[in-house]
């Protein structure tokens, strides 16, 4: 019996991107399966303080393609969360477009057109229409969590934790070891961090 693991991810992080390709890659080695779920860094971090202005910035942008993915799950279930995603995903982190302010505009119209979704659902980006389920599917990955993490959060077995932040992306057989040692530190009791100082930027190899 395949098991479930839910995943939630912003498509603004490059963190969440590369956990979520090896969470692709665990899938090929492991018996689980993915379930993707939307959250929002714009939301998580609307009421903090001391952010850059830089971070600020980026946040104000955030919330466009969440709304979309959530629009788009509207209208063609979840399984059309994963292909949007990686859509999305691949123009703004492997291709590097997501800081270029006259590229940035193309992204989500053209993300949709590849899956053959309406172009219309680029609407969505500047509506309030899906804000309440947003912010519902939101509160489903973070409560279990907590608000002092941000994205990737995965729920599995009963656990749910932010992370693994990892780069590049492992792959085959070393993604599958660090999935189970990932289990293997949540299956422990009162176990809450591990982690160090980040001495690299994200890799999208």
């Amino acid at each position: 019996m395949t098991d479930t693991a839910d995943f939630w991810f912003d498509p603004l992080c490059p963190w969440a991107w590369i956990t979520s390709r090896w969470m692709l890659e665990v899938e090929k080695v492991r018996d689980i399966h993915t379930k993707w779920h939307v959250m929002s860094l714009a939301i998580l971090n609307s009421s903090k303080e001391g952010l850059s202005d830089e971070y600020r910035a980026r946040m104000s942008l955030a919330m466009g393609p969440v709304r979309v993915c959530i629009a788009a799950e509207q209208l063609k279930g979840r399984d059309i969360l994963l292909p949007l995603y990686t859509a999305l995903g691949t123009r703004l982190h492997v291709q590097g477009r997501g800081r270029d302010e006259n590229e940035r505009p193309k992204i989500v119209p053209e993300a949709l057109e590849e899956l053959g979704l309406p172009e219309s659902l680029a609407d969505a980006a500047t509506s309030e229409e899906f804000d309440d389920l947003l912010e519902a599917s939101h509160r489903a990955g973070m409560d279990p969590v907590g608000y002092d993490v941000g994205t990737p959060v995965i729920h599995y077995n009963g656990q749910a934790i932010f992370g693994p932040v990892v780069t590049p992306t492992p792959k085959g057989e070393a993604a599958g070891r660090l999935w189970d040692g990932v289990l293997l530190c949540t299956q422990t009791e009162g176990f809450y961090e591990l982690k160090r100082s980040r001495e690299h930027r994200p890799s999208f190899e």
